[in-house]
């Protein structure tokens, strides 16, 4: 990991980094206390489709964890996000479409072809996370785990993955995302999720319904799991929401 610049802010440093993963080099940002002096531990967050690893809720969210908690918080640009964005063009045209509210629209511009393209990318992007996750644990300057997830939407498209597969992760935070009749690929790896999760759902999702919200809540294999539901529509989950993800990293990760 090569890191490219840091900032102290009060009693949180950001440091920007350029992680090697295969071909690639992945933009990131490690949020950490001022004051660190030993490994500890580090929230992973995912953004959101459209979104990049410094966006307003990511900065705010990973800022509370790092003052309330005093863990680390790390961050990575995804595939044809941020700061990787190859056909900037294609990426307006799908915003437009998924902020437009007409159902054909999302239809036309996410087809078969929109959606394997996400699906390879997820494939990839989890990769890159394990390789961040291998590159953390390597330098004890930087984390020593336990690790934690927090993704909401496309974060839970990569997220719920990378928790199925590697036991790294100890708690996760999804929401936002579905499952759908018939897709028996994300209902084996939602089954294999079996540490504690917080699942956050709006009810008014125009992107997904109820039922197959909360088939995916259902179908996760946890033991411990909670399901906050809020009245609102995909990007409206209420901030106090932060707060709640904090105090259930406090009670799985610093226990």
């Amino acid at each position: 990991m090569d890191i490219v610049d840091e900032q102290r802010d009060g009693d949180v440093v950001e440091r920007r980094f350029t992680l090697p993963a295969g071909e690639a080099l992945v933009p990131g940002i490690h949020w950490l206390p001022a004051d660190a002096s030993a490994p500890h531990a580090t929230v992973c967050i995912g953004h959101g489709g459209f979104q990049h690893k410094r966006i307003d809720n990511v900065l705010a969210l990973a800022r509370m964890l790092v003052s309330e908690l005093g863990v680390g918080v790390v961050a990575l640009d995804a595939p044809e996000h941020g700061d990787r964005v190859s056909d900037p063009e294609a990426a307006s045209r799908q915003l437009a479409a998924l902020s437009s509210g007409d159902p054909e629209e999302r239809r036309r511009v996410f087809g078969r072809e929109a959606r394997a393209a996400m699906a390879r990318r997820a494939e990839v992007h989890v990769g890159e996370w394990q390789v961040l996750l291998d590159a953390l644990q390597r330098d004890e300057r930087w984390a020593a785990g336990p690790f934690g997830w927090w993704g909401v939407s496309m974060g839970t498209t990569h997220g719920l993955p990378l928790t199925a597969r590697d036991d790294r992760i100890a708690a996760a935070v999804f929401g936002l995302n579905a499952l759908r009749p018939g897709d028996e690929a994300w209902a084996r790896q939602a089954a294999a999720v079996d540490v504690p999760v917080l699942f956050l759902t709006q009810w008014d999702d125009e992107l997904m319904t109820r039922e197959t919200s909360l088939a995916l809540w259902d179908a996760l294999g946890s033991t411990e799991k909670t399901l906050h539901v809020n009245p609102g529509r995909h990007v409206q989950v209420p901030t106090f929401e932060r707060g709640a993800s904090v105090a259930f990293f406090r009670r799985h990760l610093l226990r």
